[in-house]
């Protein structure tokens, strides 16, 4: 059974313990399920000005998949609380070309979701090389369902 459903920031809220670590599940071509943690956070949408849930990845498998396959699970938890945010992602990297990024507004966006997904750093220099150094891309998820377990 689905439990009651909830906003996105109240989805996110419930990581917010546990640093924003979520569970990221994306389908195999096989129909099995891949996951990994990450750390994500809610941002504005660059072109809609929506609230979307963003996170950074170099996972080879995770963005193969989602380039094949767009439909993505997040899940953070706290204790016994979770909640699930299901949807669409957008994928915007330096091999995911997107409308109106070029490297400097990659680099750019690249921090702001590093910092939407609570993140700090004190050499943005060092970790702007290292993003470009791994390919790092950007996947926005535009939740189509969100829900959570009713004893939160």
């Amino acid at each position: 059974m689905v439990g009651p459903m909830v906003t996105l920031a109240e989805a996110v809220e419930i990581g917010a313990p546990e640093r924003y670590l979520c569970v990221v599940s994306t389908a195999r071509a096989d129909g099995t399920i891949q996951s990994s943690v990450v750390n994500a956070g809610i941002l504005p949408h660059p072109v809609t000005g929506e609230a979307v849930l963003g996170l950074v990845t170099y996972g080879r498998a995770k963005l193969a998949n989602l380039r094949a396959r767009r439909q993505i699970t997040v899940t953070f938890r706290s204790g016994g609380a979770w909640a699930a945010i299901e949807g669409h992602a957008e994928l915007i990297g330096p091999d995911d070309p997107y409308p109106g990024f070029d490297a400097d507004r990659l680099r750019l966006f690249l921090r702001e979701v590093f910092t939407a997904a609570g993140g700090t750093h004190d050499d943005w220099d060092t970790y702007d090389r290292v993003m470009a150094e791994q390919r790092r891309t950007v996947v926005l998820v535009r939740a189509s369902r969100i829900y959570s377990n009713p004893g939160r």
